[in-house]
């Protein structure tokens, strides 16, 4: 697929760049030891990460924001988390080297993630992204994806049009968010991609390999 030639390439975080799903099912499996449940198995925690506390606490208990019980548990969770930010938690094969790479060709390259800026500020240098040219958290602007304001701030950011970059994510809401910016779209297919299948978000693009990225902007 031929797409236009980017000058920056934002990237969501949890599930494109770093695999923190290890570290966040550990938080919600704390919650269900607390309650002398057993924990939720990972294979079931794992595709609901990019979700956050509403998909990880909705997997291990089967409740939904609108519950009576979700609110302490989602307190109770980020706090869990925010103790624990980064001891499993890892970027995906192949990261480090593409973002040499992209920078190594003059591309610039950011972040736009709906987590918030209390965990992404400690994350983002820990993991080994604190080079990144902007970082926009879920609560820099007033509104989360799929509304595409965090990702018109990362582009303005950045100094540059919208159309001038491409989104990676790997989750239906950051296609949606991407599209609404007027960016080109790229289904990061490697990530946890929740139950669907990434193939019928209709991105510009579908890649199973970060380093396929290279790839794509060559062609």
């Amino acid at each position: 697929m031929s797409l236009k030639k980017p000058r920056a390439i934002l990237f969501d975080l949890d599930g494109t760049l770093a695999d923190t799903a290890p570290d966040l099912a550990e938080a919600v499996n704390a919650l269900r030891a607390d309650r002398g449940l057993e924990p939720t198995p990972y294979e079931l925690l794992r595709p609901v990460a990019s979700a956050g506390a509403r998909g990880l606490i909705g997997a291990a208990f089967g409740i939904k924001p609108d519950d009576a019980a979700y609110e302490e548990l989602r307190v109770s969770f980020l706090n869990r988390y925010e103790a624990n930010l980064v001891v499993k938690s890892k970027l995906f094969d192949g990261i480090t080297d593409l973002l040499k790479q992209l920078e190594a060709q003059g591309l610039a390259w950011g972040i736009v993630t709906n987590k918030a800026s209390r965990f992404t500020d400690p994350l983002v240098p820990q993991i080994g992204l604190g080079h990144a040219g902007c970082i926009v958290s879920g609560d820099t602007t007033p509104h989360t994806k799929p509304h595409p304001a965090p990702l018109l701030e990362a582009a303005s950011r950045l100094q540059l049009p919208a159309e001038d970059c491409w989104y990676v994510g790997d989750d239906l809401r950051d296609i949606q968010a991407g599209r609404a910016a007027g960016m080109q779209t790229v289904a990061a297919a490697w990530g946890y991609c929740g139950h669907a299948e990434p193939a019928s978000w209709e991105a510009d693009a579908l890649l199973h390999d970060p380093l396929h990225l290279l790839d794509l902007i060559k062609s």
